[in-house]
């Protein structure tokens, strides 16, 4: 633990950054689908074991 925090604190000034090894929590979201063009629920673990891209704009509220 004590390694963790100490790789943490050299790399990373804000309390929860997030860095290239660390692995995405399990979660779900409501975004749009431009094939079916309508807002449907997407889940982080229907696309286990292929890659992806999170994206997301946290001050704006507009689709991207």
């Amino acid at each position: 633990m004590q390694d963790r925090e100490n790789k943490e604190s050299k790399s990373c000034h804000l309390p929860f950054c997030a860095q290239t090894t660390d692995k995405a929590p399990v979660f779900s979201a409501e975004a749009y689908d431009n094939i079916e063009k309508k807002i449907k629920e997407v889940r982080l673990e229907s696309y286990q074991g292929k890659w992806v891209i999170l994206f997301f704009y946290s001050s704006d509220f507009t689709f991207v």
